[in-house]
């Protein structure tokens, strides 16, 4: 359970988004923010959603609606804020299953060596085609990574789940050491370096004072958490609602958590930064993107390693990516299928086809257009985040009550539970997320009133119908619980 809940939060934003964070918001001025919201708003809310999940599992419960409801002393409300649990996932995943592909595809690239010979702006040409749909390829690949995850879904959490992560975790992190080691011992001068690999090192965790107390990198650092540890969207409540009554939260969220932030701070940033500042120096990484550094930068700096290395090495990275991604993406099927199997007694394979279908026909706008990934990323993986994370610790700290939300996290732990996370928990976490909220409205405002293409407005017309179809499904599964009792 500890891998797959790891391999859930160890995703594409680990290798990807992270150290582009990091470079853009000062290094070592994001990195104490970064740990500040992981301690005041990433540990309270594992806490508060194992301990969730594990509460609505006792009720036969495995997805948020009627896992809020249960906690909520049965106010309507509380459900609705649980379709964001189902929502989230869905949305998210139908975007996050065509990143996936790029890597599996890439990787195929890097083994044949498609990279070796060309400068930085032919694997961006390379690349622009790619998404363009210049050929038929990114649609194969889309589509295979589509029946994989739905295929491996089907087989159940033991059988299916378990078995991904327990492959894809260990493989991610031997991958992840080897190539955090050839970062650090970039050398200056040799293959075309202009840096140690130390340098970006030091950039990563040398603080600059001057800039840690700006709003914007504290905002990033916030998001960021929220992105890593995929609190927020309900995949940790699908998961610990299998758990029984007395087994331990403390300590397996814990596990979970901290193997993420290794994986994403340890290896993460010690793979990406060391390489790109070590070979294009820090000015010009500050400038690129994650996708930029990622799929453009990182496949021709290392084919300056001679042939033979910078296949392993394109074939390594690459696959590491999918393994984090795959092992999210399985997550993020994880709540709708409870869901349709506790409510509407559907079988499991029957479920997980039909998330795989969902996901299918909610990624075909981000397949033909930029402007409708944008959007599926902004208002699924960003906002609703927020929103739900909000709900939650306002339901757990306010309505069902501090003394027995805190029995529910203490109950059968295997370890002691820092007593300063009950005021915190109940104060400042909620305060925290109020603030983030509050300063990303008028990011809001603007991006509802921002322009986009027709494939834009078809993304942002399908996220209302989505959320709306599975209110009026938690709705239709409400009046048969009330018919039934």
């Amino acid at each position: 359970m500890i891998l797959a809940m790891a391999g859930n939060a160890v995703g594409l934003g680990n290798f990807l988004r992270f150290p582009a964070q990091a470079i853009q918001n000062g290094g070592g001025a994001f990195i104490i923010p970064y740990l500040v919201c992981f301690l005041l708003m990433g540990i309270p809310l594992l806490y508060i959603e194992w301990s969730m999940g594990r509460f609505g599992g006792k009720f036969g419960q495995h997805s948020t609606p009627f896992i809020l409801d249960a906690m909520g002393n049965k106010q309507t409300v509380w459900k609705y804020f649980g379709v964001f649990g189902i929502f989230t996932n869905i949305a998210v995943a139908a975007y996050y299953c065509y990143l996936e592909s790029w890597t599996l595809s890439w990787a195929y690239h890097s083994i044949l060596g498609d990279f070796n010979g060309m400068d930085q702006p032919g694997v961006q040409a390379f690349f622009n085609n790619y998404i363009g749909l210049g050929s038929a390829e990114p649609i194969i690949f889309w589509i295979f990574c589509l029946l994989l995850n739905t295929y491996i879904l089907s087989r159940g959490l033991s059988g299916g789940v378990e078995i991904a992560a327990k492959v894809g975790m260990p493989l991610l992190i031997l991958f992840g050491v080897f190539l955090a080691y050839k970062g650090y011992t970039t050398t200056a001068g040799v293959a075309g370096a202009i840096n140690d690999g130390t340098v970006g090192l030091n950039f990563l965790w040398t603080p600059d004072l001057n800039s840690i107390w700006s709003p914007k990198v504290w905002l990033a650092a916030a998001g960021q958490i929220f992105f890593t540890l995929s609190v927020g969207m309900g995949t940790i409540h699908c998961y610990a609602s299998y758990m029984k009554e007395n087994e331990d939260v403390a300590l397996n969220s814990m596990s979970a958590g901290w193997m993420n932030e290794f994986v994403e701070v340890v290896l993460g940033g010690a793979i990406v930064i060391p390489i790109a500042v070590g070979y294009l120096g820090i000015d010009r990484v500050k400038e690129m993107g994650s996708f930029a550094m990622g799929f453009i930068t990182l496949p021709y700096l290392f084919s300056q390693w001679g042939d033979f290395l910078s296949r392993l090495s394109g074939f390594m990275w690459f696959i590491l990516l999918f393994f984090a991604g795959i092992t999210s993406s399985l997550a993020m099927g994880t709540p709708m299928m409870g869901f349709l199997k506790d409510n509407f007694k559907w079988g499991h394979n029957k479920s997980a086809w039909a998330f795989g279908a969902c996901v299918l026909i909610l990624g075909i706008p981000t397949v033909m257009s930029q402007n409708a990934f944008n959007e599926y990323d902004y208002w699924a993986g960003t906002v609703s985040l927020v929103v739900f994370a909000l709900a939650e610790v306002v339901l757990f700290a306010w309505i069902f009550g501090m003394t027995k939300g805190w029995e529910e996290i203490t109950r059968g732990a295997d370890i002691t539970v820092p007593t300063i996370f009950k005021p915190i928990i109940q104060y400042i976490t909620p305060a925290f997320l109020l603030a983030v909220f509050i300063g990303s409205i008028p990011d809001i405002i603007k991006n509802i009133s921002s322009e986009t293409d027709v494939w834009g407005w078809i993304a942002r017309a399908t996220l209302i119908l989505l959320f709306v179809i599975i209110a009026l499904l938690v709705k239709q599964a409400d009046n048969q619980l009330k018919t039934i009792k």
